[in-house]
C-alpha cells in the first residue's frame, strides 16, 4: 500500500530536557504567557518555571510522571495510538453527520424517494439504519487504512523518527509504572514551528487531566527551544478535544472541508458516506 509522507498522516513526563542548557526565549518575547497557557486554581503563576511546579505538583498526588519515550515502549504506544484513532470511527460516523446538512438533505431525499416508489413505511422507517450502517462501514474501512499507513510510518519507528533528530520529541505519561498517555513534537527549522502530534490517553485513565499535562509539556519544549509557534491539526469531532487545545492557548485558525486521509478511493459511494473536517489550531509564542 502507498502511504503519503508522515507529515501529513495525523487528534494526544518527567521533563527529561536539561533546561539551563538551552536558552529559552525572554519573557517580554513572548506573546502567550505561561500563567494564560497553564491556569492555576490557586492564582496565576508569575513564571513558566512555577506554573511547571504547580502541575508536577498536581501530578504526584495520582503519581503521574510525563518523561522522553523509551524504545521498550515502542508496542504500548502503538497500543495507546491505534485505540484511540479507533474511537473516531462512531464519532466520524454519526457524530460528524451533524456538521453536513448537504449529506443530511441528501438522505432526506433518499427517505422521500424511498417512500414514493415503495409505498412502505415500514421500508422508509428502515432508510436510516441502513444508512448509518453505510456510514460506520466506510469510517470503518477509510480509517483501518488511514492506521496502517501510520502504523508502518512514523509510529513504527518512534525513536528514529522523533527522538534522534533536533527539534523533535516523543514523550509518555505514566501511571504507577505503566504508560497510559502519550503526545510528540516534530519541529520545522523553515518556519520555526513546532508541531503537536499523535496525542492520546489511554481511555481508562481520562479525567485526570493528563492530556493538558502531555500538551503542556510539548509548549514548554517550544519555549525552551525558542519556537515562534506551535501548531496542531485534527480531525476530532469530540468538542471536549477543542475546548482541550483552546484550553492550551490554542486560536482556531480554519478548517479543512472534506479533508484527505491516505487510503481514501474518492468514489461515489465513500463520498456520499465519509466526510472528514480537519481542523488547524495555531499558538503563537512570540513574534519573529
Amino acid at each position: 500500500m502507498h502511504c503519503s509522507s508522515p507529515k501529513m498522516v495525523c487528534e494526544t513526563k518527567i521533563v527529561a530536557e536539561d533546561h539551563e542548557s538551552i536558552s529559552g526565549p525572554k519573557k517580554d518575547a513572548i506573546i502567550v504567557s505561561s500563567s494564560q497557557m497553564w491556569p492555576s486554581s490557586s492564582g496565576s503563576p508569575s513564571s513558566s518555571s512555577a506554573s511547571l511546579s504547580g502541575v508536577e505538583g498536581d501530578f504526584k498526588k495520582d503519581n503521574v510522571y510525563i518523561r522522553e519515550f523509551h524504545p521498550s515502549e515502542q508496542e504500548v504506544v502503538r497500543r495507546i495510538f491505534y485505540e484511540g484513532i479507533m474511537e473516531r470511527i462512531p464519532n466520524t460516523a454519526f457524530r460528524g453527520l451533524k456538521h453536513q446538512p448537504l449529506i443530511q438533505l441528501i438522505y432526506g431525499i433518499f427517505a422521500i424517494i424511498c417512500f414514493v416508489v415503495t409505498k412502505s413505511l415500514l421500508l422508509t422507517c428502515c432508510l436510516p439504519i441502513f444508512l448509518m450502517g453505510m456510514r460506520y462501514y466506510f469510517s470503518r474501512k477509510v480509517i483501518l487504512s488511514y492506521l496502517e499507513c501510520a502504523l508502518h510510518t512514523d509510529m513504527s519507528d518512534i525513536e528514529n523518527y522523533y527522538m534522534k533528530p533536533p527539534g523533535s520529541c516523543f514523550w509518555v505519561a505514566v501511571l504507577d509504572g505503566n504508560v497510559v498517555g502519550i503526545v510528540a513534537a516534530r519541529g520545522n527549522e523553515e518556519d520555526n514551528t513546532v508541531e503537536l502530534r499523535r496525542m492520546s490517553v489511554d481511555s481508562n485513565f481520562r479525567g485526570k487531566g493528563i492530556a493538558k499535562a502531555l500538551g503542556r509539556k510539548v509548549l514548554e519544549f517550544a519555549m525552551l527551544n525558542n519556537y515562534s509557534s506551535i501548531i496542531l491539526g485534527t480531525t476530532a469531532v469530540k468538542v471536549a478535544a477543542h475546548k482541550l487545545y483552546e484550553s492550551l492557548g490554542f486560536k482556531h485558525v480554519g478548517i479543512i472541508e472534506h479533508y484527505t486521509l491516505p487510503g481514501m478511493t474518492h468514489s461515489i459511494l465513500e463520498r456520499m458516506f465519509f466526510q472528514l473536517r480537519y481542523h488547524r489550531y495555531r499558538l503563537q509564542l512570540r513574534e519573529e
